[in-house]
């Protein structure tokens, strides 16, 4: 787990100073602190912060070049199946035994496009053929490892980092904001790849793998989507999905440094900790007590521990030192965000990196199992929205005043609204007045485009959709605090062969018990039902209580006394009455405040 810099120029434009590349390159020193390596070439230069887990000796350190020297790379991520590559393309005088020694083999054996396509991982790739003179990127196929570059007439540069590409020379005295994606920001709390808030700065979509020539010529090519997936023969049994979850879990545990597992109160993390111990009997459980009633899942996670028979280190953390956190945690984010969440993220990946390098996660359980109650809610609502819309309206009213309907729904114009209004924190109606005539990009509006088919067809792609949205969300929210602490978080449901297997299953969510049924029904395997069914309380903070208290005084000077970030495309007025109605309680949405507050803390730490 690393942090790189690239650039690559064109038509023999100059490179920037090397002292200029050595700062930025120092801004994701967090993200690999064990080696700083540069490779200098006339058109190019590559960068690299390493976090040594796999051949911690210098070997294992990059910038690297393949054996024929065609072709130099540098790597964030971990490959989970490089000695099964190994082993099966026959590579020989291995110069040490890391993942990334494998992938420049590869290259010399297959090129740049069968590399990626064999890999399974998680992976951010910045290649340069220096045969051809052309520059590939590449991403995992779940979007875990983040990948940003950014576009102009010297060259393209690719980083591990936002703030690498904005900072960088070729684009810090050029940046320009774009109305769409900072409206979708205020809206959804992150930036959608493949855009960002910047003009000519992008992200590489998941499973995507680009490629530019020294003329700036630009193609780009899907190599995965796991939805296509979804055509297979349906699996019968439970059987098959423990066994790739199983294996998946076994892969992600190689490692030279120690690992442990996360540990909560829920379903995911308990099985992927219960098949940890399984393959590694010695592993450490780590779960976050917080003093909050409401908020604490430590009990839970202690009775899970105690039933799989799990070591397990448990840190307490009380309410006054997360919030002495905030204004850290702000730092670790370099691009705007805006899931609150990520303060307890930030806080417990902190603590972890006291006892751990590598740490195993429950992330992507929700997303691929059918996790969340939303998607069942849509299903049982999606018939409304075969009546017409006038019709519509006057039957739900009459239906609600009766009683015998509860629902808004209705009074959307078309599904794709209702959908995108659950994943919204600030409503559509102030949305549109901050940003007049101004509509979301085409990329989000065409992520949020459903097809009110049969109940089984609209699940699968409510479940594209939120692997494709909500969990890029939540990738981004663990990445950042994790790496700000040198702390690397693998996801074993996000294997590759997890993914496709997850594809396979399908359901129709007509009861509530069948959310996460598939994990659930393997997790009964390993301990009681009554425990797994307990409430899981979620993993957050009381926000309400923060904002209209402790952090009120700094939300006032960020929001009501510095100058907006972006106000000449924005109505600054509306945000401000937003909050100031929030704070005089004519509405409770802490969340979308928190957007509007991370908004301002992040352009005071970072723009």
């Amino acid at each position: 787990m690393c942090g790189f810099l690239a650039e690559f120029s064109f038509e023999d434009q100059p490179l920037i100073a090397l002292d200029d590349f050595k700062s930025v390159l120092a801004l994701s020193k967090h993200r690999g602190p064990d080696d700083t390596g540069i490779y200098n070439s006339n058109t190019f230069r590559l960068g690299f912060n390493r976090l040594a887990i796999l051949d911690v000796s210098k070997n294992g350190n990059q910038p690297k070049l393949s054996p024929s020297k065609r072709y130099a790379m540098v790597f964030n991520g971990e490959i989970y199946n490089y000695s099964h590559l190994a082993e099966t393309y026959k590579l020989e005088n291995l110069k040490s035994t890391s993942d990334t020694e494998v992938i420049i083999h590869l290259l010399d054996l297959l090129g740049v496009e069968d590399t990626i396509r064999t890999l399974n991982g998680m992976f951010a790739i910045t290649i340069v053929d220096t045969h051809t003179n052309r520059c590939f990127l590449a991403r995992d196929f779940a979007g875990i490892k983040p990948l940003f570059y950014g576009l102009t007439q010297e060259g393209i540069v690719s980083a591990s980092q936002f703030d690498q590409v904005y900072k960088h020379p070729w684009f810090k005295n050029k940046r320009q904001l774009r109305a769409d994606i900072v409206k979708e920001y205020f809206g959804f709390g992150y930036m959608q790849a493949p855009n960002t808030i910047y003009e000519n700065i992008f992200q590489v979509n998941p499973g995507e793998l680009l490629q530019v020539d020294v003329s700036g010529s630009l193609s780009k090519k899907q190599l995965v989507a796991f939805e296509n997936n979804q055509e297979k023969p349906i699996s019968k049994t439970d059987d098959d999905l423990e066994y790739t979850i199983k294996d998946a879990v076994k892969r992600q545990l190689v490692s030279d440094v120690s690992v442990a597992t996360f540990l909560s109160g829920g379903v995911d993390s308990p099985l992927i900790s219960a098949y940890a111990k399984q393959a590694k009997p010695d592993i450490e459980a780590f779960t976050l007590k917080v003093d909050d009633p409401k908020l604490n899942e430590s009990e839970v996670a202690k009775n899970y521990a105690k039933a799989l028979e799990l070591k397990q280190f448990v840190v307490s953390v009380d309410n006054s030192e997360i919030l002495k956190s905030i204004n850290s945690h702000f730092h670790a984010y370099p691009e705007p965000f805006g899931d609150y969440s990520s303060i307890p993220t930030f806080v417990i990946t902190r603590e972890a990196k006291k006892r751990h390098t590598v740490m195993l996660s429950g992330d992507g359980g929700d997303e691929l199992f059918f996790g969340y109650p939303r998607m069942r809610d849509v299903l049982n609502k999606q018939l409304w929205f075969k009546i017409p819309f006038h019709l519509r309206k006057f039957l739900a009213k009459v239906t609600n005043t009766l009683g015998i309907t509860k629902t808004w729904a209705p009074y959307f114009k078309t599904l794709d609204d209702f959908i995108t209004n659950k994943h919204l924190y600030l409503p559509q109606v102030i949305l549109d007045d901050i940003f007049h005539e101004t509509s979301f990009s085409i990329e989000m509006k065409t992520l949020y485009q459903f097809k009110n088919a049969s109940r089984k067809e609209l699940v699968q792609q409510l479940r594209k959709n939120e692997f494709y949205a909500h969990l890029q969300r939540v990738l981004i929210k663990v990445d950042r605090a994790s790496m700000k602490h040198s702390l690397e978080v693998r996801v074993p449901f996000l294997d590759k062969e997890t993914i496709l297997k997850s594809w396979e299953l399908t359901s129709d969510l007509k009861h509530k018990t069948d959310l996460k049924k598939p994990l659930k029904n393997l997790l009964k395997k390993e301990v009681s039902e009554s425990l797994i069914n307990q409430k899981k309380m979620g993993f957050s903070v009381p926000l309400y209580q923060w904002l209209h208290n402790e952090l009120k005084t700094d939300v006032k000077i960020h929001v009501f006394d510095t100058p907006f970030y972006g106000a000449d495309i924005m109505n600054v007025d509306v945000l401000r009455q937003y909050v100031d109605d929030f704070f005089n309680r004519k509405h409770d949405n802490s969340w979308g405040v928190w957007h509007i507050y991370a908004w301002q803390k992040w352009a005071s730490v970072h723009a």
